[in-house]
């Protein structure tokens, strides 16, 4: 249960770090954070969290991460339900805590986006679902690469949180203009059950591109690192 909590724990950090930057901070009157430093804040959670929690529960915070280690034979497949509830749950407070905090300003609008992730007319750069698709497949095939390779025995030990933290920055600065950046299936359920209609019909996409990607990197680095079936 300890690892469960720190999960829940952990998740809520990262959406309240990563989608509270987006949407109270990113466009700031007058001076703002922009994508830079929305990309960064969510890379920051990761960091932080992974000093914070790793040694309890691995810190995953995403249920993509969980499914491609146990792909990738690093995570045991009876923990992966309980794993997954435990981060959505935290995703879902941690947007309700959002909430609160973003509705106590004049002129707050969920339904102008909330930081949820989408495609087409809901892409922030207008890209289609084909282009959506690909970025997020590819974007979490190699976040699950670097993880895979940071944590493993034959890395430089104390350094996997900073890897891993700034890959995800840098998935951000790439394809925030083309879904918002998921790459997390919780990150992206959290926010949009408070936008409803459209960030819920398209949180498909944000469920299946992110699994299928961790999944294919997973099995990428045990090839290229030669470790057996």
């Amino acid at each position: 249960m300890k690892s469960y909590a720190a999960e829940f724990l952990g998740t809520f950090w990262l959406v309240l770090g990563g989608c509270g930057s987006a949407v109270l901070a990113a466009a700031f009157p007058n001076v703002g954070i922009g994508f830079a430093g929305v990309a960064l804040a969510f890379g920051l959670t990761v960091v932080t969290m992974a000093y914070a929690i790793g040694h309890i529960s691995g810190c995953h915070l995403n249920p993509a991460v969980s499914i491609g280690l146990w792909a990738g034979g690093r995570f045991p497949p009876k923990q992966l339900g309980p794993y997954i509830v435990a981060q959505v749950l935290g995703a879902i407070a941690a947007a309700a805590v959002l909430y609160v905090i973003a509705s106590g300003a004049a002129g707050f609008d969920v339904a102008k986006g909330f930081a949820s992730n989408g495609y087409a007319e809901h892409s922030p750069g207008g890209y289609s679902l084909p282009a959506a698709l690909v970025c997020e497949v590819v974007m979490t095939m190699f976040f699950l690469l670097v993880i895979m390779g940071a944590t493993d025995k034959r890395a430089p030990a104390g350094f996997a949180p900073l890897a891993i933290g700034l890959a995800l920055t840098l998935i951000h600065l790439i394809s925030i203009p083309v879904t918002n950046t998921s790459v997390n299936p919780a990150r992206s359920t959290g926010v949009a059950l408070f936008v409803g209609d459209w960030a819920v019909r398209q949180l498909w996409l944000f469920w299946l591109a992110p699994i299928l990607g961790a999944v294919l990197g997973a099995r990428v680095y045990r090839w290229i690192a030669g470790e057996p079936e």
